[in-house]
Formats: C-alpha cells, sequence, structure tokens
C-alpha cells in the first residue's frame, strides 16, 4: 500500500515539471547570463536540476515561461549606479571582462521575451543595436546601471513597446525620434545626461501614461504637441534646463495627476485663465523664474491639490521664499533662447544687412566719442580703486567696483597676510638631510602618489613638514626655479603656507632636476575631518565655530583663485585646524610643470578653459564641506552629496523643523535659524549640477559673511535657538535674493 502511494506522488510531482520543462537551449542561454553578470547572490542557487520556469517570483527574479520559452525575465541586482543613494553601498560596475556586446548577443537569443528587466546589475558599456532583436518585446529596464553613449536609434522597432525604462545610467547625447513607439504607455529616461533637444515624441503617441526626463541635460522649450497626450497621468521634467514660457494647457490635460517642472528655466507669467484638472494632485515648479500671480487653480484656496511654487518670483503666494522681480527678468535674459529655425535665420540675415549699413555709418562718429569716454571713466575708478578698503563683502554681484578692487588690493593683500610668516628660503640639500635626521623613518608622516612627508626640524626650533617629490620627468631648473617663486608668493592665513624649497639637480645632467623638496608649515590640531568623525572634539564645534572654519575655507579659496591656482584638493582632511580653530588648505595644486620647456609653470594648455572648470570644482567641493559641517559627518562620494543635497533643499522649502532634524545634533540650539538657512541655500547653489550655475567664491564669501552678522546679530539679542528665529530685515533680503543666481 505505501508503495502505491509513494509511486502515486512521484507521477503527480513529475508530470508538470517535464511538460513545463525549458527547452534545452534556453537553459544554456540562462546559466551563460548567470556567468555574464559574474554570479550575483539572485541567482548563486542555480544548479543542473534547477527548474527556472517554477522558481518561485521574487522581487529581485522573475521567469515566466509558456510553451516552454521565457517570455518574461527580471533580474534585481544589488550593484548601485552613481546615481543611487550611498545608504546601501557604493557604485559598483562588472569587471572589466564583460562585454555588453557579447552579452545581448545571449539575450536576445531568448527570442519569445515579453518582459526584460535588468536592473542594478553593474552593466556597463553602449547598449548595442542588436537589442531591437528582441521582437515581441512589450517591456524594457535597464535602469540603474552604467550604460553610457546614445541611445540607439534601433530601438524605435519594438513596435510592441508599453514601457521603456532607461533611468538611472550615463547615457548622452539626443534621444532618438521615438514617433514609431505608437502604443507607449511608460517612458523613464531620467537620471542621464540627455540633450539639449527635447525627445520627439510624435502627435500619436496618445497613450502615454508617464513620461520621466528629470535629470538631464535638456535646454529646449517644452513642446506645444504634449497638449494631445489625453491618457498622460505623471509628468516628470524638473532638474534640466527648459526654458520659455511654462505651457499652461498642461496643467488641463483630462488625466493629469501629478507635475513636475522644478528646477528649469521657465519664465514670464502664467495666464490667469488657467483651468486645472479635476484629477492633478500635485504640482511643483519650484526654482524656475515665473513671476507675475498665481491661477485660481494653483493657489492657496485650491484644495486637496498639493503646489509647490518657491524660489521663483510670484507676487501672490503667502510663502516668503521667492526672489524679486528684477531677479527673474535678469535671468530670463540671460537664458540662450532654443536655435532659431531656418526660416527665422534667413529673415534675420536680411534684417541683419540693413543694420550693419546703419551701424557703419554711425560707428565712426561714436568711436572717437567712446575712446574719449574709455579714458575719462579709466581714470576715475583707477582713482576709487586706490582709495578702496576691502573690508566688506556686501558688494553687488556685478559690481565693476568689487571686481577692480579685488584685482587691485591682491599685491597688498599678499603683503598683509605674510605677516607673521618667516621669510621664504631657499634650501639646500645638506639644509634638508639636517632638518629631517637624514630623512629618518621615524620622522616619515605620510606617503602619497606624489612622494613622501617628513615631518622636520628647522635650525631655529620650528617644526615643518617636508613634502619630497621625485620627478619622473625631465624638468629644467630654470622653469622649477620660476614655479617655486610663485608658490612662494601663495602666502595667507587661511593656508599651509609654503616656507621654502631645495631643488636637486643630478650629477650627470646638471641641467636636469631629480627632485624638488617642499617646506610647509606644520599644523598640529588635527583635520577638519577628525573633528568631525570624532564625538568629543565635535562637540566644541558649535555653529559660530563652523561657520567661522567654513568662512576661512572660503577666503582661502578666494586667495588662490586670485593667483590663478585652481583645481585645488579641497577636502575634509585636508583642512587643518591650527590651535584657534582657524581652517588652513593644506593640500592645494602646487602640481610641477609637465616637461622641460614649459610655458606656464602653473597652467598646461588650454589654461584658460580649464582654470574656469576648475574653480567651479573648488565651488562644488566648497559645497560639499558646507554639507559637511552642516550635518557633522564627512560625506563619502558624490552620489551621497547628491542624495543630501535633494534632503535639505526639500527641507528648506517645507519647514523649519525638517531642516533642523537634518542638523548635527551638537549644533542644535546654537545657530540662528536664518543663518542656517543662507549657509544651506550656499551649499545648494555650489551643489548645482552644470558647473556654469555655481556662484562665485565672491558672491559665496558675501552670503557667508551676511550669514554670521544674522547669527552674531541673534546672539547678541538674545533671541538664539534652534527653531526659527531672528528676522531678515527687507533689504538684506533683498540682497540675499539678488546674489544667487
Amino acid at each position: 500500500m505505501k508503495g502505491v502511494l509513494f509511486l502515486g506522488l512521484f507521477l503527480f510531482f513529475l508530470v508538470p515539471f517535464s511538460s513545463s520543462q525549458l527547452v534545452p537551449a534556453e537553459s544554456r542561454i540562462l546559466f551563460q547570463i548567470q556567468q555574464f553578470l559574474e554570479n550575483p547572490p539572485v541567482l548563486q542557487e542555480w544548479n543542473k536540476w534547477t527548474n527556472f520556469c517554477f522558481l518561485p517570483q521574487s522581487p529581485s527574479l522573475v521567469i515566466t515561461c509558456s510553451g516552454n520559452h521565457i517570455t518574461e525575465l527580471t533580474i534585481v541586482g544589488n550593484k548601485k549606479s552613481p546615481f543611487e543613494s550611498l545608504k546601501s553601498s557604493s557604485p559598483q560596475a562588472l569587471s572589466g571582462k564583460f562585454s555588453i556586446d557579447s552579452f545581448f548577443t545571449v539575450v536576445t537569443k531568448l527570442s519569445s521575451l515579453k518582459k526584460l528587466s535588468l536592473v542594478s546589475l553593474g552593466l556597463w558599456g553602449s547598449l548595442p543595436a542588436k537589442i531591437s532583436r528582441l521582437h515581441s518585446l512589450e517591456v524594457l529596464n535597464i535602469s540603474s546601471n552604467f550604460i553610457l553613449g546614445e541611445i540607439p536609434s534601433s530601438i524605435v522597432n519594438f513596435k510592441n513597446l508599453k514601457s521603456l525604462v532607461l533611468a538611472r545610467n550615463l547615457f548622452n547625447g539626443s534621444v532618438p525620434d521615438l514617433k514609431g513607439l505608437k502604443i507607449l504607455e511608460e517612458l523613464d529616461l531620467s537620471g542621464n545626461n540627455l540633450g539639449p533637444k527635447f525627445p520627439s515624441l510624435g502627435d500619436h503617441n496618445n497613450n502615454l501614461v508617464s513620461l520621466n526626463l528629470s535629470n538631464n541635460l535638456f535646454r529646449s522649450e517644452i513642446p506645444n504637441g504634449l497638449n494631445k497626450f489625453t491618457h498622460l497621468q505623471n509628468l516628470d521634467l524638473s532638474s534640466n534646463k527648459l526654458v520659455g514660457p511654462m505651457p499652461s494647457f498642461l496643467f488641463s490635460l483630462p488625466a493629469i495627476q501629478s507635475i513636475s517642472i522644478a528646477k528649469n528655466q521657465l519664465s514670464g507669467a502664467l495666464p490667469g485663465s488657467v483651468s486645472c484638472s479635476n484629477n492633478l494632485k500635485f504640482v511643483d515648479f519650484s526654482s524656475n523664474l515665473l513671476m507675475g500671480k498665481l491661477p485660481a487653480c494653483l493657489g492657496s484656496s485650491s484644495r486637496n491639490r498639493t503646489v509647490i511654487n518657491v524660489w521663483n518670483c510670484l507676487s501672490s503666494t503667502s510663502t516668503k521664499s521667492q526672489h524679486p522681480h528684477t531677479f527673474c527678468e535678469k535671468q530670463a535674459i540671460a537664458v540662450k533662447p532654443p536655435p532659431r529655425t531656418s526660416d527665422e535665420k534667413e529673415q534675420s540675415t536680411v534684417k541683419l544687412g540693413v543694420v550693419l549699413g546703419l551701424i557703419a555709418g554711425i560707428v565712426v562718429v561714436v568711436g572717437a566719442v567712446g575712446l574719449l569716454i574709455f579714458f575719462i571713466v579709466k581714470k576715475v575708478v583707477r582713482n576709487r580703486v586706490e582709495g578702496y578698503k576691502n573690508d566688506s563683502f556686501a558688494l553687488e554681484k556685478n559690481s565693476t567696483l568689487s571686481k577692480t578692487a579685488d584685482g587691485g588690493n591682491a599685491r597688498r593683500t599678499m603683503r598683509m597676510v605674510s605677516l607673521g610668516l618667516p621669510p621664504y628660503h631657499v634650501f639646500t640639500l645638506e639644509e634638508m638631510e639636517e632638518a629631517t635626521n637624514s630623512f629618518d623613518p621615524t620622522n616619515l608622516v605620510g606617503e602619497g602618489s606624489q612622494g613622501q612627508l617628513y615631518r622636520g626640524w628647522l635650525r631655529d626650533g620650528s617644526v615643518v613638514l617636508v613634502k619630497c617629490l621625485k620627478l619622473k620627468q625631465k624638468h629644467s631648473p630654470q622653469i622649477l626655479q620660476q614655479h617655486m617663486e610663485m608658490i612662494s608668493k601663495l602666502r595667507h592665513r587661511h593656508l599651509v603656507s609654503v616656507l621654502g624649497h631645495c631643488v636637486v639637480t643630478y650629477q650627470d645632467h646638471p641641467n636636469t632636476a631629480s627632485t624638488v623638496f617642499i617646506v610647509l608649515e606644520n599644523v598640529v590640531n588635527g583635520s577638519l575631518k577628525d573633528h568631525l568623525s570624532d564625538w568629543r572634539k565635535r562637540d566644541v564645534l558649535k555653529w559660530p565655530q563652523r561657520m567661522g572654519i567654513t568662512m576661512g575655507i572660503a577666503k582661502g579659496i578666494q586667495y588662490l583663485h586670485t593667483g590663478g591656482v585652481t583645481g585645488n584638493d579641497i577636502k575634509l582632511e585636508n583642512v587643518l585646524l591650527d590651535e584657534t580653530l582657524t581652517a588652513r588648505i593644506s593640500s592645494y595644486n602646487i602640481s610641477l610643470p609637465p616637461k622641460v620647456g614649459s610655458e606656464s609653470p602653473l597652467a598646461g594648455p588650454d589654461q584658460f578653459t580649464s582654470a574656469k572648470e576648475a574653480e567651479k570644482e573648488d565651488i562644488y567641493q566648497l559645497g560639499i564641506i558646507l554639507l559637511e559641517v552642516i550635518i557633522g559627518r564627512p560625506i563619502n562620494s558624490q552620489s551621497e552629496a547628491e542624495d543630501l543635497k535633494l534632503q535639505v533643499e526639500t527641507a528648506l522649502a517645507e519647514s523649519a523643523s525638517k531642516l533642523r532634524d537634518l542638523t548635527d545634533p551638537c549644533i542644535r540650539g546654537t545657530f540662528a535659524y536664518d543663518s542656517l538657512k543662507t549657509t544651506v541655500q550656499i551649499a545648494i547653489n555650489c551643489l548645482e549640477k552644470e558647473p556654469s550655475r555655481r556662484p562665485s567664491v565672491e558672491d559665496v564669501l558675501w552670503h557667508m559673511q551676511y550669514s554670521i552678522q544674522v547669527q552674531e546679530g541673534t546672539t547678541n539679542s538674545g533671541n538664539l535657538s534652534g527653531n526659527q528665529s531672528g528676522k531678515l530685515s527687507g533689504k538684506l533680503s533683498g540682497n540675499l535674493n539678488n546674489k544667487f543666481y
């Protein structure tokens, strides 16, 4: 009896498994995919006994079969892309052995696939055009990987495609014409570098339900063709560079539920007659250049609808988080309009000929007058600069006097800040050996890619650091001498200054240098990173101390930029604190000239462009440090910085309590809210994704000085608390809004 029962159970389980078994070719393909993906945890249980069609489904793995063929393959790994939050792990791609072309050659052999999702698997390389061989595909999701280059135009061959998700990759360039995807319902291209032209979606793609193009580089007007997307429910175009007016038809699309167009450059005023769909629940058009009054359906009277409108120039809102009207006017003028059509160019050419004829007659007359005015103005400005004392940062951003004064006082500043330091000295090799006890290993402080760092003692008893740079390329001693002479002038209270140097040449090649020793100040109180990483030291740094430290860092950066030193390694560990908690930047760009005969000891080819980019990179790093002193801990990657920036930006727009909750508990109760708010806004502006939109170091200093003044004023009034305190005067508030751009 037991034998019959056992046989019955065996036959019961045998029949469904055998009848649903995959064809052997597709089983082999799955094992190949496992190898290509370097055996991720979600696939590690696969073996030759695995019946793929009967695997339990999970959020990380779904395999669906029909007719002994795979129709759905979903694999979600744990490798985070650069756009993911750092809360789980650092970004990681597959190894150098991975070939995306070979991988998709194998995947496309699953010819019956209708749904393919390959998410967070570390895929890298350019997406091959052969992916279009999956002619039955209805859903394609390859988000959160490292796929780069342009989106292949062959993607429009998916005639049955309903969902296309390529989010959080490294795609760039223009989006191919997607008119052919006529039944597409979901399109998500967010978190890439696509642009500048808005994607062509056609007038017949009215099946689209969700469109997400956020966090890209689209720079054009929002096309009017979107008014035909009658099924569109969710629209996200935030964090781009979209220009022109806000299309009012978006709010009245019949099915629309959510609209986010924040962080663009949309300008003008919304018509008062704008109507909103009854389905519309959420609207965010913050951080644009919109002016005038809000339509009734987007105003405070609208119920059951969330509308975020901060950081525009709107006049009919209850929130104070708006720029003045002049800010949006200036910024809208500065925004470059979209490229003109060929007809417009032809008309412009005709008009240009007429205008040039008129101008030619005027220029001769105006030229002489202009030269006279130039010399008069030059003399007046020079006289003003000579009597100007640069003791305030409260200057208009575009002030000619401010910029001229900075340059005119550069030499005087350099002399002033060098007080208290010994004169620059050119050392001999014997002096270097004496100072370091012949480079005794016990005096070795650290070693990096550039060389070794030793602690040393000069003959006057002062402690110094000696950086030893072994030169791998041939360098002329004359060029090195020029280079070191420029470095010798970098004396500032917020820099770890260079006190001297020693150049050693080859004995058999006296015209070629082999080693450079750079003698630096020794700052003994540790780094800013040490203070934020140790709870005892961190507790000493209350808000006023942190503001003083970051102010010092910004002043050091300004001084370096004035001297043409850009691309500095501005990080927590490279900011040292002396006994008075004064910030001292220790690792600024003193890189050696690239080779013998280099014309410039500090800059390489295309130095103007490189310097501008490097300046903005320094500003970005300053923004990171500002975030770190606010939250009270180091930030370990760019992805974490982006995540934190979004959190503080959201909290800033929502409420004082939410912003306070993000701050380091050690500083709560020690800051004036308006001081904190200003510093947060500085950090957000410094961390703009587009370098050209980041403020100059002069703008940062102006607002940091303002933040300190607010803090001191609130402290003196006895109204200090961790909650919102202190009120902005109209004048200072106006200056603040005018300054940020």
